[in-house]
């Protein structure tokens, strides 16, 4: 995970909530995180996952580290507390969507778990994986991940709550009221692992709020959030810019590498850390540049492939219809349809 990314500061906010109900000022939470209340409360305000940390951290070392505090921050994460993320939750057509769009974005959230989904014939499980997260914030991470978890399955479908098992690897805390009353039943404590589970009957289940419309347009409103705080940072923002300057004869990934003077395990590394990959980085410069190309209007297909170094319009063809499940023509006349309409 990008500790460096640049987020919102909504989730130091409500972190600071609950320590201004607990008694501890705002500005012992910012020892070392280099933050101000007036700098948060800026509209245009960023902060990092890093910087969040060290507010948590402190914190937590002020109330001496109490069993339940990450499942009462993470109680107060509402679907309105993540911006359009929440509303590309919101308008996906069913909960198993919802979850993929939740996965695919997950960077634009605030959690600190690595979130992998695992299906039986009983169960739809979210494993939560906080080992990338310092062994001092690993349990208030997952509590909170899955707490808010919770709280997003209540709001998607608005009327009917059903109870969310979860099973945590951490020992049971003196009191387990809070934890049952989270999540509807009491969790399991002392587990393999730390995981929530969605009923399987309900995976599948129409969400309230679906919009077909809305959905694709707060999903293609994620991605290019998300496409514009990571190519500010890491290895993957180099690559992208190396990328960006010869899209028609793209380097390859040891060019690449001999750029940044890195060794290419290096870079597979450092990119397998940011959670992507030099063909994934490569295949979504080429997706958002032909999109910018075609819609324009003044390129051809042919022409755009070429830019984009295909040899073959046909292998730009297939490309294009793995991205966005139609022909670049297609693309075009729906996209610059749509517009006129406008």
């Amino acid at each position: 995970m990008d500790w460096d990314m640049p987020r919102t500061p909504t989730s130091i906010l409500v972190v600071l909530g609950v320590a201004d109900e607990r008694g501890v000022p705002a500005q012992l939470c910012f020892g070392g995180a280099g933050l101000t209340v007036d700098l948060l409360r800026q509209p245009d305000a960023e902060v990092t996952a890093r910087q969040e940390q060290t507010v948590i951290a402190n914190l937590l070392e002020e109330l001496d580290y109490p069993d339940d505090l990450g499942l009462q921050v993470g109680n107060r994460y509402h679907l309105t507390t993540y911006g359009i993320f929440g509303f590309a939750l919101i308008s996906s057509p069913a909960l198993r969507s919802a979850v993929e769009v939740g996965l695919r974005y997950l960077d634009l959230t605030f959690a600190f778990s690595r979130i992998r989904t695992r299906e039986t014939d009983d169960e739809f499980l979210l494993v939560l994986d906080a080992s990338d997260t310092p062994d001092r914030l690993r349990r208030f991470a997952v509590e909170r991940d899955a707490a808010a978890i919770r709280v997003l399955e209540k709001e998607l479908f608005t009327n009917w709550v059903p109870t969310m098992q979860a099973r945590f690897t951490f020992p049971a805390p003196d009191d387990t009221a809070p934890y049952t009353q989270a999540f509807g039943v009491r969790p399991e404590f002392g587990a393999d692992e730390n995981v929530v589970l969605l009923p399987k009957d309900l995976i599948d289940r129409p969400l309230p709020q679906a919009n077909e419309y809305t959905a694709a347009l707060t999903q293609a409103q994620c991605r290019d959030l998300l496409e514009q705080r990571q190519a500010r940072t890491g290895t993957s923002g180099q690559v992208r810019d190396l990328l960006l300057a010869r899209p028609g004869s793209p380097p390859s990934s040891d060019q690449v590498a001999r750029m940044l003077a890195i060794s290419a395990r290096t870079l597979r590394n450092r990119l397998a850390a940011e959670g992507t990959s030099f063909r994934g980085l490569l295949e979504e410069v080429r997706q958002r540049l032909a999109e910018e190309m075609l819609i324009s209007g003044r390129l051809t297909v042919g022409e755009t492939a070429e830019r984009l170094g295909y040899v073959e319009i046909s292998s730009f063809s297939q490309a294009f219809r793995r991205w966005h499940g139609m022909g670049p023509r297609a693309y075009r006349t729906a996209k610059l349809g749509r517009t006129a309409q406008v």
